[in-house]
C-alpha cells in the first residue's frame, strides 16, 4: 500500500482511474498478495486525500474485474491476479473463497507427466502396468457381461455392489456393512474431509506425507499439524495431541507415502492408546499394506483397534491400475452411512462393471496371483533403481530411505541442494519426480 501512496497522483483524471491502474500494477507485481486485506475506504481516502466516492468507485472496478471480493463486516481483499487483455469476463472474481484454497497443482502436474510419452516419469506413483492381467480381467468382464451384463449398465448402490462389499469384508475380516466402496481412495479421503472437518479444525498428518491428504484436508479448511513419521517420536505426538486437540489423525503406516517406512507394532499400538486416551478417531491409510517385498507387515491399525476409533482407507488402483478408479474405506457403520449420504451428492455410485469384475478376480483366485508377481517385479525394480544410484550419483551427495515395500523412493540431497531446481534439471532432460517440499503440509 505504501507503493500505490508514493504513486497515486491527485491531479491525475478520472482520479478512481488512475487508482485501479495502480492497484492492478500492484496485484500483477505481487505486492499485493491474494489474500491482502485492502484499507477501509473512508481510510484510505484520508489517507490520499480524496472523497470516499473515489475510493469506492474504484474498488467496485476492481470487483467487477474479479481482483477484489468484498465481504459485509469483514472488509475488502485482494482474491485473484489480473485476467489477460480483453478477457470478456473475469470468472476470476466469482470463485468461491473455499474453492480458492484449492491451489496446488503439483498433483495434477504430476499426472500430466505420467502421460507424457516424452518424459519417464517417477512422480505418479504407479505399480508396474505392464503386470497388469489383462487375460483375466477380460475374462472377467466377459463373464459379467455373458451372465448379466443388465446389471453392470444400471445404477447401483452407493455403498458399492454388495458382492464386491462382501468379498473385500471376507478379505480383510471386517463386517460387510462397515465397507463403502469408492472410485479411488482420493475421494475417500475428499468425503472424509467433508464429512469430519469444520474449518478451523486441527488434523495432526504424517510429516512428511501424502500430498493427495495434504490438500484434501486442507481445502476443508483444517490446520494441519506435523508428526515426524521418521522419528515416530510417540511423546511430540502427545503433545501435539494436547495442545491442538484435533479432530482425527491421519497417517499412512505401512510403506509410507512419500518415505516408504513401516510403522512398527509398537508405535502402533502407542498411537492406539493415545488416540483412545484423548479420544481422537484415526484415519488409516492403508493404500500400500498389501505391496510387501518380503516378509508380512504389522498388523493394521484396525485389526488392533477394540474401541472403533480408525477409518481405514485402501485402494486397488496401486495394486493393479490407477485407470481403475476403484477404492474403499472400512468404519463403524453409522459413520459408513454418513459418508455415503455425502457421496450421493457427488457420485451416487461407483462403475458397476469393474466392481463386478474384481470381485471374479478375487473369486477365482487371479487377483492373488498378479499379487504375487507384482511384488517380485515391484521388488526387482526397487533394487535396480538403488543400484543405478550408487552407481551414477556421487558417493555422499543423496541419502536414500532404502523400503520394504510400496511404491516409494525417499531422498535427501546433501549440501544445501535445492530439489526445485533439481526438478527443472530433470525435467528438462526428460525425468519427472516430485520434490520433497510438496510432502509438508507446513
Amino acid at each position: 500500500m505504501q507503493q500505490i501512496e508514493r504513486q497515486f497522483v491527485r491531479s491525475a483524471r478520472p482520479l478512481y482511474g488512475h487508482l485501479v491502474s495502480l492497484f492492478e500494477s500492484a496485484i500483477a507485481r505481487g505486492e499485493l498478495a491474494s489474500g491482502a486485506r485492502l484499507p477501509p475506504e473512508r481510510e484510505l481516502a484520508s489517507r490520499l486525500q480524496i472523497s470516499r466516492t473515489t475510493v469506492v468507485s474504484a474498488y467496485r472496478e476492481l470487483e467487477s474485474k474479479g481482483l477484489l471480493r468484498g465481504y459485509v463486516g469483514r472488509g475488502t481483499f485482494v482474491c485473484a491476479s489480473p485476467e489477460p487483455s480483453g478477457t470478456p469476463f473475469a470468472w476470476r472474481g466469482k470463485i468461491a473463497s473455499a474453492a480458492l484454497r484449492s491451489s496446488d497443482s503439483t498433483m495434477r502436474d504430476a499426472l500430466r507427466h505420467a502421460t507424457d510419452s516424452r518424459i519417464l516419469s517417477l512422480a505418479a506413483g504407479e505399480p508396474a502396468i505392464d503386470c497388469f492381467p489383462t487375460e483375466a480381467f477380460q475374462r472377467a468382464v466377459d463373464h459379467v457381461l455373458t451372465r448379466d451384463a443388465q446389471s453392470a449398465w444400471r445404477h447401483g448402490p452407493t455403498e458399492g455392489q454388495p458382492v464386491l462389499r462382501k468379498a473385500i469384508a471376507e478379505r480383510f475380516r471386517v463386517p460387510v456393512e462397515s465397507v463403502l466402496i469408492l472410485a479411488g481412495a482420493q475421494q475417500g479421503l475428499d468425503l472424509l474431509a467433508r464429512c469430519l472437518i469444520d474449518p478451523g479444525d486441527a488434523v495432526i498428518i504424517d510429516r512428511p506425507g501424502y500430498l493427495g491428504a495434504i490438500q484434501s484436508f486442507h481445502a476443508a479448511g483444517a490446520k494441519l499439524i506435523g508428526w515426524d513419521v521418521l522419528r515416530g517420536d510417540i511423546d511430540e505426538l502427545e503433545d501435539a495431541l494436547v495442545r491442538y486437540r484435533p479432530k482425527l489423525i491421519y497417517t499412512n503406516p505401512t510403506f509410507q507415502n512419500p518415505t516408504g517406512i513401516t510403522m512398527p507394532i509398537r508405535t502402533r499400538r502407542e498411537l492406539l492408546k493415545l488416540a483412545e486416551r484423548y479420544r481422537v478417531p484415526i484415519v488409516e491409510d492403508g493404500t500400500y499394506r498389501e505391496l510387501s517385498f518380503g516378509d508380512t507387515p504389522p498388523a493394521s491399525l484396525q485389526e488392533i483397534d477394540t474401541q472403533n476409533l480408525v477409518i481405514h482407507l485402501n485402494s486397488f488402483s496401486k495394486v493393479l491400475a490407477p485407470g481403475l478408479r476403484l477404492g474403499w474405506l472400512s468404519a463403524t457403520p453409522s459413520i459408513v452411512d454418513q459418508i455415503a449420504l455425502i457421496k450421493q451428492r457427488l457420485d451416487p455410485h461407483t462403475q458397476n462393471l469393474v466392481q463386478f469384475a474384481l470381485t471374479r478376480l478375487l473369486a477365482d483366485g487371479s487377483f492373488d496371483a498378479h499379487l504375487k508377481r507384482l511384488r517380485s517385479e515391484h521388488a526387482r525394480r526397487c533394487g535396480l533403481m538403488l543400484a543405478a544410484m550408487q552407481k551414477h550419483i556421487p558417493a555422499g551427495s543423496i541419502r536414500v530411505v532404502r523400503p520394504q515395500g510400496g511404491l516409494y523412493l525417499w531422498c535427501r540431497l546433501s549440501g544445501g541442494a535445492s530439489s526445485r531446481v533439481l526438478l527443472e534439471h530433470a525435467v528438462a532432460n526428460g525425468v519427472a519426480f516430485v520434490p520433497g517440499h510438496a510432502f509438508y503440509a507446513d
